[in-house]
């Protein structure tokens, strides 16, 4: 029982991690705001944001193997699926905004060059599209936690 209070515990604090890490590259990926300072914060920002992600999904397979419900009541779960579907879309969706501030801050170290508005405006989307995604896991997951797919 401790042990999965000490999972469901780590599994949280990645997803609050997550979520505050993918708001603050929203709120910093503005054509108004972005310098030269914000070019690097952005890189450092999803950095955190990739490893919150890659803990969230540790600690949510070890809830699986570990948990008191078990791998036969989780996997067999297709909410289980629809949940991992779209952590997966999210985690694809964020490869492009991740290339993208490496690129930006290579350039600005390069020549001090600032990306161009269009740049921003897309990769804004993406980190907004991601944003507005993560909300629907929590929906499916009290589904999954209460029974609901069985």
């Amino acid at each position: 029982m401790t042990l999965e209070a000490i999972l469901a515990y780590l599994h949280l604090l990645a997803i609050l991690t997550m979520v505050v890490f993918i708001s603050s590259e929203a709120a910093l990926c503005r054509v108004q705001w972005l310098n030269a300072a914000v070019v690097e914060r952005l890189a450092r920002i999803d950095m955190i944001y990739g490893i919150a992600a890659v803990t969230v999904l540790a600690t949510g397979v070890a809830r699986t193997w570990w948990g008191v419900k078990g791998t036969a009541w989780y996997w067999t779960n297709p909410l289980l699926h629809i949940k991992l579907t779209l952590f997966i879309i999210i985690g694809v969706i964020s490869i492009f905004p991740t290339l993208t501030y490496f690129r930006w801050r290579k350039a600005l170290r390069a020549n001090g060059s600032l990306p161009a508005e269009a740049d921003i405006r897309k990769t804004r989307k993406l980190v907004m599209i991601q944003a507005h995604l993560i909300v629907v896991i929590p929906l499916v997951a009290v589904f999954l936690a209460r029974g609901f797919g069985k």
